[in-house]
């Protein structure tokens, strides 16, 4: 809201000596957000006067219109001589009174004006537009031409008013009383202790059976409708210099007198109002809900279908106004510049109060935002309706020789004003400060609330501020009228707590592991669209691609929650890699969500006191599944080339590094095994499992990713990724780290070379292994994979295995060692075919 100080001035006596940043600071202070103070003018300097032009010669040759003009300013320029200009506009004619720049004047911008050759002529100075000025659009695009009766030789810069200063302030959502002169004039008058003169309190005639007719068929949307009439506008009359000037300078662009006082009405009071052409209204004017495909051209020209919760504005013919938003193009006020004998000059003028909700609604349906929505939808006083359209009524007949007709029309719904039982020391206990009764009183009354009571107090809220609706707006109220920075500040004293859960500390240790192995936490949003299944090659019946819907989501391409991590993962390393950042290692931690089997409606928890166990296991029943996950992706050189050697890129070897590193913070043993599974390569991909509570459990997949999914998703070539479920791998885990056990006995190392069938899994021959080492087996590793179809025979492998034997108790003999070593090489023999090479 832009509130020119000189506008202010008209209701608050303002100290002569207040700058704009003076009342800037004041009403900061107030509790409202003023972003800038503008200096309009400020590097303005003249001689600027008004000039009457006395002849125009055309000169040719030229690739644009150029004129040589001889142009009256009295004895602006010493001498009382005609002052010779070239202009190069064409929406002036002999006659016209124009505003002149003469030489030695600054224009804004630090543009000095002198006289100066041009078009072979002398130019003795400047013709002004608008913009040269720093008027802003007055819709013209060329010369101001003033009106016929602006003296010449008056000084310009008084006449347009063009030194001001201009304050924007930022209305926040519950203040619609502040996008009004008259609301921040109200906050002005507070801040510096000085008596309002309110705008709206004028005399208002009292409704009667004269007025023009309305009917309002939906009070809810509705609740009140002034009429009134005004006849005999002069077709020719236009907005006085000083309407206009004003209006440029709160950010409208002048129209036509009838359109210019509804928007200077509505910018001084707050009331959006309209005015409609009486010739073109057909019968009595209706408020009611639209019917589902109905049609309306607009004010801006664009025929929009209807719905069936927008509020119309109708006559007999149909709707004729979008309510609260914009009027229709059927009863717009014709222009007289374009057409003097069909121009308006029987106007019916409309002040309303409609639902704010509704307005909001239908402005957003329609993506059409408007002066008049803007304020509908953060709430406009509805008892300044009839002083409204009084207003609008007053300057009609002032400035265009209208009429009043005798006939008021006013429909009410009726309503009860806003009380609020509030103790008088509630703001002391809200703000912590002993502000006392008195000030909470007095600060209630400034703001416009009748206040009586003792102890507790019974506050009815005026009707601009329909945001105050519970003691603690009042409270606030109270507060930053006494002003925010004399709140004390006291720091909180939380009460002792017990440190971090286990399971927090769980996923802590995870992210620390991963970011210490080279990896990069990446956050991620949790929505995801449903196509992005297909990209990952995800079966048709893969329980991941069940989700849950949102019903408000950010974005309607990514509906639902996320039942992996991977898209969001890989995404991110989309755009890194598209950056040119191609050796990329990126983890998350985070929630996914699986719906339940049985859907059940979430209950609506108390606010008044602490919901029961019961209400929360409830709720908590009624929510998706969410159990944690942990992924990796991971795309180009893992290890640098350099002086300490050649580098070495990513590969599924480091997906499944990943995995073990989180399995080994849990303290659980990760089963890896062969596996196939949506994105992954099918020969490049391990199967993670976990033993818990005796069963097997698969807990995710590592490795590499299938190149149609990379090429669908637009990754790197080789990318890798790992995903597991923690709370599965916490289940497993026996939660509480060891420390390592330093045996004070030798260790027995034994080496065995096996040949499998390739397609024998070298998990399976170590698992048979181990089971069949017996206790003495302290650990196994797999050192060595051979395939040579001379030495080994055709579609044969060698799996080379060091195993390592110890007992607790004693040192063990050669025969020990060696006899669990044949052991564990008979079970994997008899498991998995398994012969000692050589």
């Amino acid at each position: 809201m832009r509130v020119p100080l000189s506008w202010l001035r008209e209701y608050v006596d303002l100290p002569a000596t207040e700058t704009g940043r003076d009342v800037q600071a004041k009403l900061i202070s107030a509790g409202l957000e003023v972003e800038t103070v503008e200096q309009l003018g400020a590097d303005l300097k003249g001689p600027l006067v008004v000039g009457q032009v006395l002849t125009i010669e055309e000169l040719e040759g030229f690739k644009k219109p150029i004129r040589f003009c001889t142009v009256d300013v009295g004895q602006a320029n010493g001498t009382g001589e005609p002052q010779e200009i070239v202009c190069g506009a064409r929406n002036f004619a002999v006659g016209d009174k124009v505003v002149v720049v003469l030489p030695g004047a600054t224009l804004p911008g630090g543009f000095s004006i002198s006289a100066r050759k041009t078009y072979g002529k002398v130019s003795h100075g400047m013709i002004c537009s608008t913009d040269e000025l720093g008027m802003g659009d007055d819709g013209t695009h060329g010369i101001i031409v003033l009106p016929p009766e602006t003296e010449v030789g008056k000084d310009a810069i008084e006449l347009l008013e063009l030194v001001d200063e201009v304050l924007d302030i930022a209305v926040t959502a519950n203040r619609g009383d502040c996008l009004s002169i008259r609301g921040v004039a109200r906050e002005a008058a507070i801040a510096y202790g000085l008596p309002l003169r309110d705008p709206a309190l004028i005399d208002v005639p009292a409704p009667n059976a004269y007025g023009y007719p309305v009917q309002v068929a939906d009070p809810f949307g509705c609740d009140r409708f002034t009429a009134r009439t005004v006849t005999g506008l002069r077709p020719e009359a236009r907005s006085p210099i000083w309407l206009q000037r004003r209006l440029q300078k709160v950010g409208m662009r002048p129209i036509s007198l009838a359109v210019d006082v509804t928007n200077y009405v509505m910018m001084e009071l707050g009331q959006p109002l309209h005015a409609y052409d009486r010739r073109l209204v057909q019968g009595t004017i209706g408020v009611r809900r639209a019917q589902e495909g109905e049609k309306l051209v607009t004010l801006d020209g664009v025929e929009r279908k209807l719905h069936a919760e927008d509020l119309v504005i109708t006559d007999e013919r149909g709707p004729i106004g979008l309510a609260g938003v914009m009027g229709g193009a059927n009863t717009e006020i014709a222009d007289h510049t374009e057409d003097v004998e069909n121009a308006t000059t029987d106007v019916v003028i409309e002040a309303a109060h409609f639902n704010a909700v509704s307005i909001a609604r239908t402005a957003r349906r329609h993506k059409l935002l408007s002066e008049a929505s803007r304020r509908f939808e953060r709430g406009v006083d509805p008892q300044a309706a009839a002083a409204a359209a009084q207003r609008t009524v007053d300057l009609l007949v002032l400035l265009a020789g209208g009429t009043a007709e005798a006939g008021v029309t006013e429909v009410i719904a009726p309503s009860a004003p806003r009380t609020i039982t509030v103790p008088a020391d509630h703001p002391d206990k809200v703000a912590g400060v002993a502000y006392g009764r008195e000030t909470v009183v007095r600060r209630l009354q400034e703001v416009g609330c009748d206040v009586y009571g003792q102890d507790e107090l019974i506050v009815t809220v005026p009707s601009w501020r329909p945001d105050l609706t519970d003691p603690n707006d009042l409270a606030e109220e109270v507060i930053r009228l006494e002003g925010y920075e004399n709140l004390p500040a006291t720091l909180p004293k939380p009460p002792a707590g017990r440190g971090l859960t286990e399971r927090q500390r769980l996923h802590r240790r995870i992210g620390r592991a991963l970011a210490g192995a080279g990896y990069v936490e990446a956050l991620n949003y949790p929505f995801v669209g449903e196509q992005v299944f297909d990209q990952l090659g995800l079966a048709a019946e893969d329980p991941a691609r069940r989700v849950v819907k949102l019903v408000n989501p950010l974005s309607d391409e990514e509906p639902a929650l996320r039942t992996t991590l991977l898209p969001g993962l890989l995404g991110a390393l989309r755009r890194n890699d598209g950056r040119g950042s191609h050796d990329l290692a990126l983890f998350e931690t985070g929630l996914v969500f699986h719906p339940r089997e049985e859907r059940r409606t979430a209950v609506h928890l108390p606010v008044d006191r602490r919901p029961t166990d019961e209400e929360i296991a409830a709720l908590n029943a009624a929510l998706p599944e969410q159990p944690r996950h942990a992924a990796v992706v991971l795309a180009g050189a893992r290890e640098q080339a350099g002086w300490w050697g050649k580098g070495r890129p990513a590969d599924w070897a480091d997906a499944i590094e990943a995995a073990r590193t989180i399995a080994r913070e849990a303290g659980a043993e990760l089963v890896v095994r062969k596996g196939q599974y949506g994105p992954w390569h099918p020969g490049r991909c391990a199967e993670l499992a976990v033993v818990a509570d005796g069963a097997e459990r698969v807990v995710g997949h590592a490795g590499e990713l299938h190149p149609r999914v990379l090429k669908a998703l637009g990754l790197p070539e080789r990318t890798c990724a790992m995903e597991l479920n923690l709370d599965a791998l916490e289940e497993a885990g026996d939660g509480i780290p060891m420390a390592p056990g330093i045996s004070t006995f030798p260790v027995a190392t034994q080496d065995v070379a096996l040949v499998v069938d390739k397609p024998v899994p070298a998990a399976e021959v170590e698992a048979a292994l181990r089971a069949g080492a017996g206790e003495l087996l302290e650990s196994i590793r797999l050192f060595d994979v051979y395939e040579n179809a001379e030495q080994l025979g055709e579609g044969r492998k060698s799996l080379a295995y060091a195993l390592r034997f110890r007992a607790p108790d004693r040192t063990l003999t050669v025969d020990e060692a060696s006899a669990a070593r044949d052991a564990a090489v008979a079970l994997a023999g008899e498991r998995t075919g398994a012969v000692l090479r050589g």
